[in-house]
């Protein structure tokens, strides 16, 4: 015979997962977020990493009159910067089969690696100019069609922006989170097209390059994806689709980016703001790529940069209510969440209960240890309630969160949630 368990979740003990912080979005159930080393980065040395990073664009000069030079890009006291100054003279560049001018300097930086789906997130101040301040993703070549004759290539931009504000038409991105995605179609007649999913804005009246902000982008799946503020609700996008219905399905680069747009878009930076280190350069602190795994799969490489703490570890159960089958052997799957930064030891005790809202404690029922990975994770535990089942009785779940040489005589945790459910 198979019975129902009605849970209730109450706040109590230290949980502390509605602390503000940065991080990946809850995963999916049964998957934890795990760091990608190929597009994370701390910024803590004094030159860029070699091994993860273009120091220049591989395919593109810069957008007239704004060139791409490695000179512009730096590692320093803790950030990567990007600057924009003017030149000394008009520089020509034969490209792209003409004669291409350039007067201001900019600067890119592109990732080695190539992703495929996942997390990514930044934190980034603007320069307080009108050059760009970016972090996005694209392909790095055109890809066959639906037609056969046709082609494409896909750009996937997080967060787009400028530093001050003017009188022109892309005013707007002076300020907020502006998002795309862009599926570059060329037709059979060679005629390219911007098939562009709709743009995405979270505002913010602040001015982008007042202070740093993090920007972050979920790439769920070929379809779509969701973009995060700071601490904001995200907001969602499907990709265009009339072509095919996974437009997103080649691997991108990551792009950390500052150029010139042309007026009536954007005003080019004056020459005033370009000499003025106060505002001329763009700061990245942190940028870091997560993949989503199995939540025990230990075959992952998590070992990134232990120094780095990314999470406010916590444990703590994800649903306010919920109504959970119990199988046949009268066992329950009690929902669970967890953030570690290292391998930890989580202990779910199970207690009868005889009044909930005096939280007292009643018999202890089942006690279990698990051990848990890095990362940030949504599972199911599976209680045995076989020999304590009873509809009469409310049951109290309490669960705790040890460093792996934790032992049973210890009585501090990193964190500790509770819930109580009933048997229906």
């Amino acid at each position: 015979m198979k019975f129902f368990f009605v849970i209730l979740i109450v706040s109590v003990g230290l949980s502390t997962q509605m602390f503000a912080q940065t991080g990946p979005p809850e995963p999916p159930m049964g998957k934890r977020w795990v760091m990608n080393p190929d597009f994370s980065d701390e910024f803590n040395g004094t030159e860029l990493d070699a091994t993860k990073w273009f120091d220049y664009h591989p395919k593109w000069k810069g957008r007239e009159p704004g060139i791409f030079l490695p000179s512009q890009v730096s590692v320093k006291d803790g950030y990567l910067q990007i600057k924009g100054e003017k030149l000394k003279k008009d520089t020509i560049v034969k490209a792209y089969g003409r004669e291409l001018v350039f007067n201001i300097a900019g600067g890119a930086v592109v990732s080695k690696a190539s992703a495929f789906l996942g997390y990514y997130e930044c934190r980034m101040k603007a320069a307080a100019t009108t050059m760009s301040s970016t972090f996005w993703f694209s392909t790095v070549k055109n890809y066959e069609g639906p037609e056969g004759c046709d082609r494409y290539g896909l750009e996937w931009d997080i967060q787009e922006c400028i530093g001050r504000s003017g009188d022109f038409a892309g005013n707007f991105f002076a300020n907020g989170m502006n998002s795309n995605g862009h599926y570059w179609y060329t037709d059979c007649n060679k005629t390219k097209h911007d098939l562009k999913a709709s743009s995405v804005k979270i505002s913010n009246t602040e001015l982008a390059s007042k202070d740093f902000h993090t920007y972050g982008g979920w790439w769920r799946d070929e379809k779509s994806a969701s973009y995060y503020y700071d601490n904001r609700a995200p907001k969602h996008i499907k990709f265009y689709d009339k072509k095919t219905d996974k437009p997103f399905d080649q691997p991108m680069r990551m792009r950390l980016v500052s150029e010139t747009y042309p007026f009536p878009w954007i005003a080019l930076p004056t020459d005033e703001e370009l000499a003025d280190p106060t505002k001329n350069t763009v700061y990245y602190d942190w940028v870091r790529g997560y993949k989503l795994v199995d939540v025990n799969d230990d075959n992952v490489n998590q070992d990134y940069e232990t120094n780095i703490k990314i999470y406010n570890e916590s444990v703590y159960f994800p649903v306010l209510e919920t109504q959970l089958k119990g199988s046949e052997n009268k066992t329950v799957k009690i929902p669970l969440s967890y953030k570690a930064n290292q391998k930890r030891k989580i202990e779910i005790m199970v207690f009868e209960t005889t009044d909930r809202t005096k939280i007292k404690w009643g018999r202890k029922v089942n006690t279990k240890i698990i051990d848990v990975l890095p990362g940030y994770g949504n599972m199911q535990v599976a209680v045995d309630l076989s020999k304590n089942y009873s509809k009469s009785i409310v049951y109290r779940v309490q669960v705790k969160m040890f460093p792996t040489d934790w032992d049973k005589k210890s009585k501090e945790n990193l964190d500790e949630s509770s819930m109580f459910f009933t048997i229906q």
